[in-house]
């Protein structure tokens, strides 16, 4: 009982500073809502944690906490004794994919050779849809070069550990949602600089071969070296520590980035976010829609819809800082992880209360 009062206490107290932040929104004195906007954050994931309905949200309601520290205090998510914080979100994506290595083995890929049909379109629906819908989105945005480069890099990365999570709650297909963000994530070194190349180059000068082997230092080697630990030693604690890890290395990367670029982000910020949302969203039904025109169960539609509109923000994150333009080409990822957290959490919970009529193998079968 008490748990519970703390929960409605931390939600109540988040509900007064929502009523001061707005009123400092109306008098222009929205500059001092540094603390309150803190606070409102922190509050109002706590309070969410108590609740089954709303405890999906806690993840991106503290990414917005830290959001809001990078916006009202930069100077301690930039340099810190001498040393750039920005020097951090390589190793940080690294450790990310070690994680999901470890979780991984070569098993794991046998059932794409049993039943390849769910997982071609899947993958082909993610190499299609979010790059065309991003140089598109890019091309009317009339942004800066850089920050345009960045709304395609977005729509030229693979899914992420995010939409296997997704997958989960919204009764999809969570097998094939691991097996395609898997191989999407495998191709990335070899077909991320080669879309971009060509849907933005016209932005900014792309060295495809430079762009693939920074990939492969933050996708192939930590995952070839999560899969060879996973084979030796098989620990069940780090199973349950890396999906905690990753969270956390997620939200610093993007605490990191948005302070990097916050004046760029200031100046472009509500417009940038209109058209990441777009973006998302677009991913979502046209995904969907892909599906169900290859006549894809609705389990199976689901999981490709979501798929397709998450994508790996963080990686897209390390690509623009090894191409020294995180500050720019980094916005646009920076902003869509928590805005597909937020989508994705709607959805989720939109289907899960719609369960699929007829549940089919995890992999779906050649017709």
């Amino acid at each position: 009982m008490k748990k519970i009062n703390l929960y409605s206490i931390s939600l109540g107290i988040a509900a007064v500073l929502l009523v001061s932040i707005i009123g400092l929104l109306l008098s222009g004195r929205l500059e001092q809502g540094g603390l309150p906007f803190l606070l409102f954050f922190a509050l109002l994931a706590l309070g969410f944690s108590g609740y089954k309905t709303l405890n999906g949200l806690v993840f991106t309601t503290m990414i917005f906490a830290g959001v809001s520290a990078a916006l009202y205090y930069p100077h301690f998510f930039t340099v810190v004794g001498g040393f750039k914080l920005t020097a951090l979100i390589i190793p940080l994506i690294q450790i990310i994919m070690f994680g999901m290595g470890t979780s991984m083995s070569i098993k794991d890929f046998a059932s794409v050779f049993k039943t390849p049909k769910g997982v071609m379109i899947g993958v082909a629906a993610q190499l299609l849809i979010m790059p065309i819908v991003g140089f598109a989105l890019a091309k009317i945005s009339d942004f800066p070069p850089e920050i345009a480069a960045g709304i395609v890099l977005i729509g030229c990365s693979p899914s992420g550990v995010a939409s296997n999570v997704m997958a989960y709650l919204a009764k999809a297909n969570l097998a094939l949602s691991i097996t395609i963000t898997s191989i999407a994530t495998l191709l990335a070194p070899f077909l991320t600089p080669l879309l971009m190349k060509l849907l933005a180059g016209e932005f900014i000068e792309i060295d495809v071969l430079d762009m693939m082997w920074s990939i492969t230092k933050m996708i192939i080697l930590p995952i070839g070296a999560g899969l060879l630990f996973n084979k030796l030693f098989k620990t069940k604690w780090l199973d349950r520590a890396m999906p905690i890890v990753s969270m956390l290395a997620i939200g610093i990367i993007i605490t990191i980035i948005t302070a990097a670029g916050r004046d760029s982000l200031l100046d472009i910020g509500g417009l940038l976010m209109v058209l990441v949302l777009v973006h998302n969203v677009f991913g979502y039904s046209l995904g969907y829609g892909f599906a169900k025109l290859f006549r894809m169960s609705e389990q199976d539609s689901r999981t490709i819809a979501i798929e397709v509109g998450m994508q790996n923000g963080g990686l897209a994150s390390g690509i623009a800082n090894s191409l020294g333009k995180i500050a720019t080409m980094g916005l646009a990822p920076a902003v869509f992880g928590p805005l597909m957290n937020i989508t994705g959490s709607i959805l989720a919970s939109y289907w899960h209360k719609r369960p699929p009529e007829v549940r089919v193998k995890p992999l779906v079968d050649e017709q």
